[in-house]
C-alpha cells in the first residue's frame, strides 16, 4: 500500500501537470506546493521513478506513468468525495473542508469511498466545482473560461474555483461569488487590474488576479 508521502507526491505532480497542459512538473514547483526543500523532492522523485510511478530526468522535470496517474486519481477521488460528504452530510462550509479532506484522504479505503459515492448519489463535482474521478479513473472535463477573460456584457455561470484557501473562499462567500452564481460582466479593465460584474441586484468589483481563479461557463442570463 502506498505511503501517505507517495500519495501526496503523485497527486501534486498530477495536478501541476494538468494545470500546465501535460508539461512535466519541475522540482521547484513540487517543492513550493508541498513546502519542502528541492533536495527532498529530488530524493522522492528518484523513489517514484524506481517504483515505476513516474519518469524523472534531472533539469527536465517529472511525469507520472500510467500507474502513477491511476494512483493520483484514486487519491483525488477520495479527497473530493470526502469534501462533498463533509458539506452535504455534516454541514461544513466550503472553506472548511479542504484541509480536513487532506488528512482523511489517506485514512479511508477505496471500498468506503465507493460507499460514500453511492450514498451521495454519485456527485460529478466537489464543493469547489472540481470534477470527481470515477472509480475507473475516468474524469470529465468541461470547456470553461476564467472570469478575467470575459468582455463587457458577457453573461456567466460560476462553475469552479481554483484557489481553495479558506481566506479566499470566505471572501467569495462574502461578495456573492458562490458556486452556481450567475452574473454579467459590466466592465473589464485589465489596465486597472479590475473587473466589475452584476450579481443579481449587486455590483461587485474584484481584481484580475482573483477573477483568473474563477472558472465560468458563458451563456444567456436566466429570464
Amino acid at each position: 500500500m502506498p505511503s501517505l508521502t507517495i500519495e501526496n507526491y503523485v497527486k501534486t505532480i498530477y495536478q501541476i501537470c494538468a494545470r500546465q497542459g501535460g508539461e512535466p512538473a519541475t522540482t521547484g514547483e513540487i517543492a513550493t506546493v508541498l513546502q519542502v526543500s528541492p533536495g527532498t523532492v529530488t530524493s522522492m522523485l528518484k523513489t517514484l521513478s524506481e517504483s515505476e510511478l513516474a519518469t524523472y530526468a534531472p533539469y527536465e522535470g517529472v511525469r507520472l506513468t500510467d500507474a502513477g496517474k491511476a494512483l493520483a486519481l484514486r487519491v483525488i477521488r477520495r479527497h473530493r468525495l470526502i469534501e462533498v460528504f463533509l458539506v452535504q452530510t455534516l454541514g461544513l462550509s466550503w472553506h472548511e473542508v479542504h484541509e480536513e479532506a487532506e488528512h482523511l484522504e489517506h485514512a479511508v479505503s477505496d471500498r468506503l469511498i465507493d460507499r460514500i459515492d453511492a450514498y451521495l448519489d454519485h456527485p460529478k463535482t466537489d464543493p469547489h466545482g472540481d470534477p470527481i474521478p470515477g472509480a475507473d479513473g475516468s474524469i470529465e472535463h468541461h470547456h470553461t473560461h476564467s472570469l478575467a477573460e470575459l468582455g463587457e456584457g458577457a453573461p456567466f455561470h460560476l462553475v469552479r474555483v481554483l484557489d481553495q484557501s479558506p481566506d479566499f473562499l470566505r471572501y467569495l462567500s462574502e461578495t456573492g461569488f458562490t458556486l452556481g452564481a450567475r452574473g454579467q460582466v459590466t466592465s473589464n479593465r485589465p489596465e486597472a487590474g479590475v473587473i466589475t460584474v452584476q450579481l443579481g441586484e449587486v455590483q461587485e468589483t474584484i481584481g484580475q488576479e482573483a477573477a483568473a481563479k474563477l472558472l465560468v461557463s458563458v451563456g444567456k442570463m436566466p429570464s
